[in-house]
């Protein structure tokens, strides 16, 4: 499965942006994963494809919403009141297999990944 990630920018304190990713074949789930510069990549947010469960970081919840299009195979990531420490590359990623809703918070549970888009907060 090959995916493509769009959506990132620069956006000021306090504002949003929607990033999208789109998958090119057969999936059972996707998420979204950040890194921020000097750190470890972090799990963002997921979708079980079988039942549109989702799962999210316990620190981004109610900031963040994913959301998909089913019939287009795209994943969205809507993201509101953005902080700088929001700044990052945000990485898309599909899962084969579908798992209980929790296992999508691993790395391990996606075998294929998107190219990343940089999302810089910034003033």
């Amino acid at each position: 499965v090959q995916l493509q990630a769009s959506g990132g920018g620069l956006v000021q304190p306090g504002g949003s942006l929607r990033l999208s990713c789109t998958a090119s074949g057969r999936t059972q789930g996707m998420g979204w994963f950040r890194q921020a510069p000097g750190k470890d990549r972090e799990f963002v947010a997921a979708m079980r494809w079988s039942d549109a469960g989702v799962y999210y970081a316990a620190s981004l919840k109610g900031r963040f919403t994913i959301s998909r299009d089913k019939a287009k195979n795209t994943v969205y990531l809507q993201m509101n009141t953005l902080e700088p420490e929001d700044t990052a590359i945000y990485y898309c990623a599909s899962s084969p297999r579908t798992w209980n809703i929790g296992n999508y918070g691993r790395s391990s549970a996606y075998d294929s990944w998107g190219q990343g888009t940089l999302v810089t907060v910034s003033s």
